[in-house]
């Protein structure tokens, strides 16, 4: 079960946390993974864990934001049959505390960056007969956090976005899915905490954790697991539906 043999996967983000937990999982199940990674560095850094372990994989090292570059890149890789559009970035800000340029910033990456992907390779995969689309959304879509105004905004057209080509491309045989997390325990967590919180990092780290009824973050693998059975087969029936991974954080958190 959830075999993807024989199948070309793109993951955008793919050079850390949740982008670096799928493409590791997808791999390890037979998929030719791509990677879309500005840092070019952590990118190859995946591809050769990847490559260590039997994989396959190579690494486009781009801006997502370029619409240009990233149809020709998706045009050089010929046939894609699944698309992860999982690459973002954070902020921390309310409305009457983010700038125009904070919020441009947030938009062009998390919004537009998934758009430029989605506008890439729907034609491939219209041509090859289907395939199957995962966008990266947040409980941020469907709860109020705090601080998080940019962030959520973007969350919310990632989950607006899954529905409008879930339902455009159904005869087109191109299924289209979204995934909520909660908190996951990544590098850019650990980060954020040391930036925001000195001295304080494991006192934070609980308090966190904690937020989750579950009583911890996610990690990466819990993310990839739930992908990879809404990128295979065995999900041939799903598509137009949003996936909460949250440790009880939306039902629970009362």
């Amino acid at each position: 079960m959830f075999s993807l043999k024989g199948k070309i996967a793109v993951i955008t983000g793919a050079g850390s946390g949740i982008g670096r937990g799928i493409a590791k999982v997808f791999a390890s199940q037979g998929a030719f993974v791509h990677i879309l990674e500005l840092n070019q560095d952590a990118g190859r850094a995946v591809c050769q864990e990847i490559e260590d372990k039997g994989g396959h994989a190579a690494i486009h090292a781009c801006d997502i934001s370029d619409q240009d570059k990233i149809v020709d890149l998706f045009k050089s890789i010929g046939q894609v049959d699944i698309l992860v559009n999982n690459a973002g970035i954070a902020h921390v800000g309310r409305a009457d505390t983010t700038s125009a340029a904070d919020f441009d910033r947030i938009y062009n990456v998390n919004v537009k960056g998934a758009y430029n992907c989605l506008f890439a390779a729907i034609p491939i995969m219209k041509a090859h007969g289907g395939g199957v689309i995962l966008n990266l959304a947040s409980i941020a879509a469907i709860v109020g956090v705090a601080d998080r105004f940019a962030y959520s905004m973007s969350k919310g057209a990632i989950y607006a976005m899954t529905l409008s080509v879930a339902k455009d491309f159904l005869a087109d045989n191109i299924r289209c899915n979204s995934i909520s997390p909660a908190r996951v325990h990544t590098p850019f967590v650990d980060g954020f905490i040391a930036k925001n919180y000195p001295g304080k990092e494991a006192e934070i780290f609980e308090k966190l954790s904690k937020s989750q009824p579950i009583g911890r973050m996610a990690n990466p693998d819990d993310i990839a697991a739930l992908a990879l059975y809404l990128c295979s087969d065995e999900a041939s029936f799903i598509s137009g539906n949003d996936y909460p991974i949250d440790g009880g954080y939306i039902k629970l958190n009362s």
